[in-house]
């Protein structure tokens, strides 16, 4: 019994050298995760599976006559007991994956005992997927764990073993070299079974801790190299500070050199091989090009994707990071290493992080100058209408997505920039085609519909051949921002907004239809007529728009408020085609001015 504890023993070295294998697989962070799809289930069955064969050859072969040890066997007759660690693999694949896991893998592991045979076939092949289904049904019992503990392994661990005891009484046709064989390697196989699923699970979670430890160190220097760019980036543009940016990239990280470039050329470098590697120099590395165009980070491995002409040069390796503001690629941060081994996963992580921090910092202090500039700015016709709401309800929509959808934070970022453009460029006109009108309108409808976007839908349809009709800056998304902040605002289902915009002789037509609560009936009288501070609505900016039309347009193109029977409310006017009827020419000097 003590000698075939300690060659059970000596074999759990072989298990535990598989299971440090285990943990380098791809798949085997959804096992931690618990994020199981059938197609997981099936791949890790197979891996584990693969193990469990392999692991009934680190077991000891019993001969029913003699019941003496041997450690090495090529076969298994119909005299001879097969103990091995099989056993334990599935038990390991039940713990860690679930049930369904633990049977697929007991399965492909019994079946291949029973194609050994042996005087235990029968009961060496039930009790791998028996074990198996134990194991993950108990397993789910401390499903809040993500690793279990190693004493509960081990109490876990007991109970397949002793299944198997009992297996092995009722198959072995010989009941006294059955029960004498139980009585040998019992003890044996229970203590060395629930060992070595103990010490399993703690190498699952030495190896998960150090994996968690060395991220959260990654992590918090990211954070802290974020937080010492902050005031670099806010007083001025990465490119007008490349050379404080460098320098304290080059002292937070474990490189040999730093440098910052534009789309076209070196804008700083620290560390070394800045005797040659120099300000002001073209872009040389290929991969410099390719991270420019594509917008992914770029991975030298050698001195030859360097493609630096100085044979001296101590750089050898380098990861080439994008900069982006506004969705827009404004240059690279280059981090060059010594040696390709310390270029590892966590690093190239580590420099995308930065990365991805540095641009949404930059995007972010863009947004805040044009937030300055919005209020410096002295806008003549849209004073009433820009609803200050909106841009702080934007820049809190930038916020979160920067967190969890970067490319759709700088879609939404440069829909911001158009639409501040627009009213700054049209604030000083009395007229503007009615495509730069929609292409304010267009940038509006963009942000609303990511900040609402299961909750709106805006259909838009315009008539052909209108993109040069004048119409007065600022009167199209008024309307629709109207219908939300107001038809729109206690609606309980989906709500919809119709924009339509047609011609009709020498006359356009444009309405804006909401599917809302409509106007209240007191409401409705004094819409147009004079502005309306209340509660339940604000026809502050209504008015406006009416009376710059009327006083514009003339009269006949005034506003005009309903409610619809099947709920909702509309809002349309009316407005000359002066591409064909004729203006008055100062309003045309005006418009192109």
């Amino acid at each position: 019994m003590i000698d075939l504890t300690i060659v059970l023993f000596e074999r759990i070295g072989l298990l535990l050298l598989a299971a440090f294998m285990l943990t380098q697989i791809p798949g085997f962070r959804s096992l931690l995760d618990r994020d199981m799809a059938i197609d997981t289930v099936i791949y890790l069955a197979i891996v584990f599976g693969f193990i469990g064969i392999l692991a009934t050859y680190t077991g000891v072969l019993i001969p029913m006559d003699t019941l003496m040890l041997e450690s090495r066997f090529t076969n298994v007759t119909s005299s001879e007991v097969l103990i091995g660690f099989s056993t334990v693999v599935v038990m390991i694949a039940g713990l860690l994956g679930g049930p369904y896991v633990g049977l697929c893998t007991g399965v492909i592991t019994g079946i291949y005992l029973a194609f050994i045979g042996g005087e235990a076939w029968i009961a060496n092949s039930l009790i791998n997927p028996l074990a198996g289904l134990i194991t993950g049904w108990t397993g789910q019992f401390f499903s809040d764990e993500r690793v279990i503990a190693p004493g509960k392994a081990l109490f876990i661990g007991m109970f397949p073993p002793v299944l198997h005891m009992g297996l092995l009484l009722i198959f072995i046709s010989d009941q006294e070299k059955g029960v004498e064989l139980v009585n040998t390697i019992g003890i044996p196989l229970v203590i060395t079974n629930a060992v070595a699923l103990a010490i399993f699970t703690m190498v699952i979670r030495a190896a998960l801790n150090e994996t968690e430890r060395e991220a959260a160190i990654e992590t918090n220097r990211a954070l802290s190299i974020a937080e010492k760019a902050l005031p670099i980036l806010q007083d001025a543009s990465l490119i007008s500070n490349a050379d404080k940016m460098a320098k304290l990239l080059y002292d937070e990280l474990d490189v040999a050199a730093i440098a910052i470039t534009d789309k076209e050329k070196v804008l700083s470098h620290v560390g070394l091989g800045d005797d040659h590697h120099r300000l002001g120099e073209p872009l040389k590395m290929r991969l410099s090009h390719k991270a420019l165009d594509t917008g992914d980070i770029q991975v030298a491995y050698d001195r030859e994707e360097i493609q630096c002409r100085s044979e001296a040069c101590p750089l050898k390796t380098a990861i080439m990071v994008p900069i982006y503001r506004s969705g827009e690629i404004i240059g690279l941060i280059n981090l060059y290493f010594r040696h390709s081994q310390q270029i590892r996963a966590v690093e190239i992580e580590l420099a995308k992080g930065l990365g991805t921090i540095i641009s949404n910092q930059i995007s972010g202090f863009e947004a805040e100058r044009m937030k300055e500039l919005l209020k410096e700015a002295e806008i003549r016709n849209l004073q009433a209408q820009i609803n200050p709401h909106f841009l702080f309800n934007t820049f809190n929509l930038l916020h979160s997505l920067m967190r969890v959808n970067q490319e759709k934070a700088r879609h939404i970022l440069i829909q911001l920039s158009h639409y501040m453009r627009a009213n700054l460029s049209i604030a000083s006109k009395t007229l503007i085609p009615l495509k730069d009108e929609l292409a304010h309108v267009n940038a509006y409808v963009e942000i609303v519909t990511a900040r609402f976007m299961d909750q709106l839908i805006i259909n838009i349809h315009i008539d052909p051949d209108l993109d040069d009709v004048l119409i007065p800056p600022a009167t199209l998304q008024p309307l629709i921002e109207n219908c939300i902040q107001h038809g729109l605002k206690d609606k309980q289902m989906k709500g919809r907004i119709d924009f339509t915009i047609t011609k009709k002789e020498e006359w356009v037509f444009i309405e804006v239809r909401d599917n809302g609560k409509g106007f209240s009936d007191d409401i409705l009288v004094l819409l147009g007529t004079e502005p309306i501070d209340q509660q339940n609505g604000n026809g502050t900016a209504l008015y406006n728009i009416n009376e710059r039309l009327k006083g514009i347009m003339g009269e006949k193109s005034r506003l005009h408020f309903r409610n619809h029977p099947e709920k909702g409310s509309s809002v349309s006017f009316k407005i000359l085609d002066q591409t064909r009827s004729g203006i008055n020419e100062d309003l045309r000097d005006d418009c192109r001015g």
